[in-house]
């Protein structure tokens, strides 16, 4: 569910949240955080949602640039069982999308300015992924910014669910998270779809298989 809001002090890791990572972390070039980046350095006090498991780096980076954070592990919570209500008559799981959107995408009002989703759509059930960003869409300011990342070949097996973490240059760090199969490929034009509400989407492709977007509301 959606974190507390993390003041000016750093942050803990919840014991949860240390099981959910594990091995070492390596970087790569973001150059949708590089922009985010400089947005961030140039401005004071806005709000960041950051989702996935909880990252101290991210915590405190964001904190020390004078910003304010909020938390929310949506896979690790779509997947805990909370959310399905049995199987239809293909065996197929029945998920509580209200549910879950209530639980875990009610912001209370807030607004946030800037949404750090990463790669949450190719990892969740299907039944979630257009909600997310429908309740994403109307917790953003306007002007609110979201960066995306997005596996480009569906190949689960070579497709580890990774945690990211921000640092002071124009990479970021990922680290092992919690075993999530991959659930989906989004094409260009599905991405398109998904975020039909949303404008300026600039897209940064990779060598490594990933793609990057960020697209402002």
């Amino acid at each position: 569910m959606l974190g507390r809001l993390f003041g000016r002090q750093p942050a803990r890791e919840s014991s949860s949240s240390r099981q959910a990572l594990s091995g070492p972390k390596f970087t790569r070039h973001s150059g949708a955080w590089a922009l985010l980046r400089q947005r961030l350095l140039g401005e004071q006090g806005l709000r960041v949602l950051d989702v996935g498991a909880t990252s101290a780096a991210n915590i405190n980076l964001l904190t020390r640039m004078g910003h304010s954070v909020y938390m929310a592990d949506l896979i690790h919570d779509a997947y805990s069982e909370d959310w399905t209500r049995g199987e239809d008559e293909d065996g197929k799981k029945i998920w509580d999308v209200d549910g879950f959107r209530s639980g875990n995408l009610d912001f209370s009002g807030r607004q946030f300015d800037m949404v750090l989703l990463w790669t949450t759509l190719d990892y969740l059930p299907e039944a979630f992924v257009a909600p997310v960003v429908e309740a994403l869409g109307e917790a953003m300011a306007p002007g609110g910014q979201l960066l995306g990342v997005f596996n480009m070949k569906m190949q689960p097996e070579q497709s580890p669910h990774y945690r990211f973490h921000l640092t002071e240059t124009d990479e970021v760090e990922l680290q092992l998270a919690q075993p999530v199969m991959l659930q989906r490929a989004l094409t260009n034009r599905r991405i398109e779809q998904l975020f039909h509400r949303w404008y300026g989407l600039k897209q940064f492709l990779a060598k490594d298989g990933v793609s990057e977007a960020l697209m402002t509301r």
